[in-house]
């Protein structure tokens, strides 16, 4: 964990020191480059971190200024290395322990008076880069001022989600998270359910993540569980609370017998390759203690939940369904009993709602903390069934009610407010962070369109925010970009392409194209071809400052909306990559041209005299649908060009887009030249590629069709039967991807690549 943490460090452009005994820092180091998922955002910022032994270089800490102990979950040991810490420590450094859920008053206990107060728990969930939370949790004499200066710190420098918790075992999301797997596994023994049937329930229906219960505890570790488990039970004063944190047999069995989930090959989960070919994920039958075939699992509730809108929905399709549906009166005992705990927890792991609620997004990856989820259901509503049911109503939910307060939030003229304490308490909005759904409560909406919306962000700038089904590019967005194009020539200073889903933008609408393709609509996918391109081009044009800010996947027409704009700032979790080549097209929304000037630009800033070199990494780029692994891979994958720069803290992107909208403009913006000529490699590079290409066929790297493909996108990037070195307009550029695509989309495999695509989610070979 140490490693990962330094890894996040110097992904933030942090230099680190890492210790450990003996050669353990450089074998953790070595760890580090061959981790899958990456915890770099790029692999040359592990050159920021230095490894040295914890015994011999001990002296070295205290060059530091913040220490962070990593080490195993045992007091005894960390109380040995707080000692190291405590011989080194100097008056402005900052020490902090990663524990996941022992006392810091217990840990800093060896420690002196003066180290203390620079001392707190400092929790990184795991893996850094990618999970969102950092507990901070203070001892008795932590100065508030220190406090302060670390949570500020890890969340604009490391773009963390900080809550302070207190002082109590595991804190608060490992205390929520693993009383709700407890009271999962109780409920799946009462209501007789499977694995598979209980992970079908406990994921998304339930705002939670795919891995639900069972894949999430093969991921954590289940002897990592048992011992969460354990630390509760031993250290809280209630018996009846300890007694729910009681081992369950079915995890001791598993691991009594070491199959202790993912790490170990299997636990509640197994690959079985058996020799043929392609893993089958497999799912304990908990009678048998065998691995057995998945199975599909469905109910009337269940698939009027799949249909509800939002959490709240699906949760409410469920609640309607209990007392006839299995399924559904199992996922009713599970929630019922998280927002019971949850509630009768506040006040004692966390002073607020909102603290333990972003425990539970940032930390669980929750869609709604356990009293967003008190409100959506309804505070009142909820403690009624509850009383019917014969359960206790939480005495915080008690005393709110008596006084007539029905909900934990409440929103005043877009402002968020909080129930704490008797009262509400103010959400405090950060001038460095912009909010489109505040813009929208405030009524800041300028238009409202089928699939995007246009909002007043201040200081006479502008967002255009994508909100169609998975944020796809179809006719609707596309009308929507036209149309803010045109109102920010006539009124607004310049405009930000941003939004705050799940992703910034998953492609076009494959589903509309493969349906037009298979009516044999081929007019028809001309002109939406023509739409897209003309859409995208007058993003370019435009008159005034455009800055994108992605985020997330960005993936297809996604990034044909984002090259346009005059810079890109990427969230530093950014998949940004053209795809098409996976649904046997290529790009077709500019994609090509954009591509082709990018390769000119570079040449020319090289002193190359043609495009050929450039031309042809962005042609592999887009022909093996390259996506970067970060923002800052952009780099490594061929998009990035000179301005554009990495947001590591997500919610400042807009605001740091609007900045650069307003500093462009405040520099004189020029601009762009409606129909600028781009230098081509012509049919000489065309024929460079293609040699490639059929290289590769003949050594069945890639099939007839991946050769096609490839083929029209040589043509399409080289500006198509021209001499070398031939400067071109955007339009001869757009034409021709145009015809290529259209062309594909004539192909059976195109279309069964397209099929396959929107009915799995995965690509086809053919």
């Amino acid at each position: 964990m140490g490693a990962a943490i330094a890894a996040h460090l110097a992904n933030a452009g942090i230099p680190c020191l890492l210790l450990d005994l003996r050669d353990l820092a450089t074998k953790g180091l070595a760890r580090l480059k061959s981790a899958k998922p990456s915890p770099l955002y790029d692999p040359a910022f592990i050159a920021r971190i230095r490894t040295g032994d914890l015994e011999r270089d001990v002296a070295s800490l205290s060059e530091c200024d913040w220490i962070i102990e990593a080490v195993s979950e045992r007091l005894d040991v960390k109380h040995n290395v707080w000692k190291m810490i405590d011989s080194a420590w100097r008056p402005d450094m900052i020490v902090s322990s990663n524990t996941s859920g022992l006392s810091i008053n217990e840990i800093v206990s060896v420690c002196g008076e003066d180290c203390r107060k620079n001392a707190m728990v400092t929790h990184f969930f795991n893996p850094p880069r990618y999970m969102k939370l950092l507990e901070i949790v203070p001892c008795r004499d932590t100065d508030p001022q220190a406090l302060e200066a670390v949570a500020r710190f890890c969340r604009d420098r490391l773009g963390k989600g900080v809550v302070v918790a207190k002082d109590t075992p595991n804190f608060i999301a490992n205390r929520i998270g693993t009383y709700a797997m407890l009271a999962t596994l109780q409920a799946m023994e009462k209501h007789g359910l499977s694995i598979d049937e209980v992970d079908a329930v406990t994921g998304p229906l339930l705002g939670r993540p795919k891995s639900a219960t069972f894949r999430t505890l093969d991921l954590v570790g289940l002897d990592t569980f048992l011992h969460v488990c354990r630390n509760v039970r031993e250290n809280v004063a209630d018996p009846l609370e300890a007694a729910a944190f009681a081992d369950p047999a079915i995890v001791e069995e598993l691991v009594g017998r070491g199959w202790l989930g993912e790490k170990s090959g299997g636990g509640f989960y197994r690959k079985n390759n058996a020799g043929k070919g392609k893993d089958k994920i497999e799912a304990l039958d908990p009678v048998s203690m065998s691995y057995v075939p998945r199975s599909k699992v469905s109910s009337p509730a269940l698939e009027a939940a799949k249909m509800a809108k939002g959490t709240a929905g699906k949760l409410q399709a469920l609640l309607e369904a209990a007392d006839h549906d299995r399924f559904a009166a199992f996922a009713r005992d599970v929630i019922e009993a998280t927002l019971i705990y949850s509630a009768e927890k506040l006040g004692e792991i966390a002073d607020t709602a909102i603290e333990i609620d972003r425990a539970m997004r940032w930390g669980f990856n929750w869609e709604e903390g356990p009293f967003e989820l008190w409100d959506a259901l309804g505070v009142a509503e909820t403690a009624a069934r509850l009383e019917a049911e014969g359960k206790a109503v939480p005495a915080p939910v008690s005393a709110m009610l008596e006084k007539g307060t029905t909900s934990f939030y409440i929103k005043k003229a877009g402002s968020l407010f909080y129930y704490s304490q008797g009262h509400y308490k103010y959400v405090e909005e950060k001038t460095e962070e912009i909010s489109l759904d505040v813009q929208r409560d405030r009524g800041r909406t300028i238009f409202k369109g089928d699939g995007a919306s246009l909002i007043d962000i201040g200081d006479d700038v502008v967002c255009l925010e994508f909100n169609s089904p998975h944020n796809a590019i179809g006719p609707g967005v596309l009308s929507a970009i036209r149309r803010a194009a045109e109102e920010v020539e006539r009124n607004w200073r310049g405009l930000v392409l941003a939004n705050e889903g799940r992703n910034f933008c998953v492609g076009a609408n494959l589903m509309l194209l493969l349906m037009e393709a298979e009516n044999g609509e081929w007019e028809e996918i001309d002109l939406i071809i023509r739409e897209f391109q003309s859409s995208m081009r007058s993003l370019r044009v435009m008159p005034h400052p455009v800055v994108a800010a992605p985020h997330r996947m960005t993936l297809g027409g996604g990034v044909e909306a984002c090259l346009p704009a005059d810079r890109i700032l990427f969230a530093a979790e950014t998949y940004f990559g053209l795809v098409e080549t996976g649904v046997g097209l290529i790009p077709a929304g500019g994609g090509c041209m954009a591509a082709a000037a990018l390769a000119h630009e570079r040449a020319e800033a090289a002193g190359l005299d043609d495009v050929t070199a450039p031309i042809a990494r962005l042609f592999e780029t887009i022909a093996m649908a390259k996506v970067s692994e970060s923002g800052h891979d952009v780099k490594r994958v061929g998009y990035w060009r000179g301005g554009d720069a990495v947001v590591i803290r997500e919610e400042t992107r807009i605001a740091e887009a609007k900045g650069a909208v307003l500093e462009l403009d405040r520099l004189g913006y020029a601009v762009p030249e409606a129909d600028r000529r781009i230098v081509v490699g012509g049919r000489d590079a065309a024929a460079l590629l293609k040699v490639g290409v059929s290289s590769m066929r003949r050594g069945g790297y890639i099939s007839n069709h991946d050769a096609l493909i490839a083929g029209k996108l040589a043509g399409a990037l080289t500006g198509g039967d021209v001499p070398a070195s031939t400067a071109i307009g955007e339009q001869a550029l757009l034409d021709l991807e145009r015809e290529a695509f259209l062309s594909l989309c004539g192909e059976p495999l195109t279309r069964a690549r397209m099929r396959t695509m929107l009915a799995t989610g995965k690509p086809l070979r053919n």
